[in-house]
């Protein structure tokens, strides 16, 4: 039987969006305003409850770690496409390919868990606010946000050695705008059973696991918000979780969408996937600042009292 001549691949090419023939200016101009405006959104989040003694609460401690995501999660594959956009640089490294799966898994795992214990935060201070911060204390914090990160690092490289490890010696163009692992899985020459299984099943299970949680949490607090005889009180105690529900929408309603939604064409994942890159990172500072009135304060602390709080 005759030797087949394959070649090892060392690179991928990104095709990038589908169906944008002519729209690339458009396109460029707009994720490049949207990156820009997720990376000061965020930086300033992050500055301001640094900065002020006030906010060194656990929730918005929490938000910190979440503001870290934010700007790491945007930046795995926002550089690379508006350099595709720009100067059709499709070319990435296999280095390059791995971090995007690697970084994409962990940080997308770290804010599905940061939304579970940020929920666990808001059910502790509702339901049991006489103890709030005797539960969530200092090391409590530090270990929940810790577990999140380390937890997720560990699914994230058991995902992305499974990938990895499958031989690469065919084609090499991911039919897609970033390197994730079923397009990628699916230039392999060998079986990809067994990583097709197990990343459906993983990427599946986070989710929902945390959603059940977080819906476990708010069942609980929505019974103790209407056990509040006062209206003000009651409206107070759900204002503090308004700004966390609106995150926890734009982060899961994607996923189940793509999730539950098998039969979607490649256009409209695509459009969701890159909601989810693009546009939340983006919102979630805006979301916990525009009704938060310490949030502004600080801002304005920071900014030399430039900002209203009105």
């Amino acid at each position: 039987m005759g030797l087949v001549n394959h070649t090892v691949v060392t690179h991928f090419i990104l095709l990038g969006i589908p169906n944008t023939d002519g729209l690339q200016t458009i396109l460029f101009i707009t994720f490049l305003a949207f990156y820009l405006c997720t990376l000061l959104g965020n930086l300033l989040i992050f500055s301001a409850i640094l900065a002020d003694a006030r906010l060194h609460t656990p929730m918005y401690f929490f938000l910190c770690n979440l503001s870290i995501v934010d700007l790491g999660f945007s930046s795995i594959s926002t550089p690379k496409l508006l350099a595709n956009l720009w100067a059709q640089s499709r070319v990435i490294s296999l280095g390059g390919c791995m971090s995007q799966v690697f970084f994409y898994h962990f940080l997308g795992s770290t804010e599905c868990l940061l939304c579970t214990v940020m929920a666990y935060d808001r059910y502790v201070a509702i339901c049991h606010p006489l103890r709030y911060l005797l539960i969530m204390n200092r090391r409590v914090c530090a270990l929940l946000a810790a577990g999140t990160w380390i937890t997720s690092s560990f699914h994230a490289t058991i995902l992305t050695s499974l990938t990895f490890t499958l031989p690469y010696c065919g084609s090499n163009v991911v039919d897609y705008f970033f390197c994730d692992i079923f397009p990628v899985v699916k230039l392999a020459c060998a079986d990809t059973y067994i990583i097709e299984t197990v990343t459906f099943t993983n990427t599946g299970m986070v989710p929902m696991t945390c959603f059940l949680l977080i819906l476990a949490s708010y069942v609980r607090i929505v019974y103790s918000i209407l056990k509040i005889n006062s209206a003000d009180g009651r409206r107070k105690a759900a204002s503090t979780c308004g700004s966390h529900l609106a995150v926890v929408s734009l982060f899961f309603g994607p996923c189940a969408l793509v999730y539950t939604q098998p039969q979607l064409s490649t256009e409209m994942v695509t459009a969701v996937q890159l909601f989810g890159y693009v546009v939340t990172p983006m919102l979630n500072p805006a979301i916990y600042t525009l009704r938060n009135k310490e949030v502004k304060a600080a801002l304005r602390k920071l900014r030399g009292g430039t900002i209203s709080v009105h």
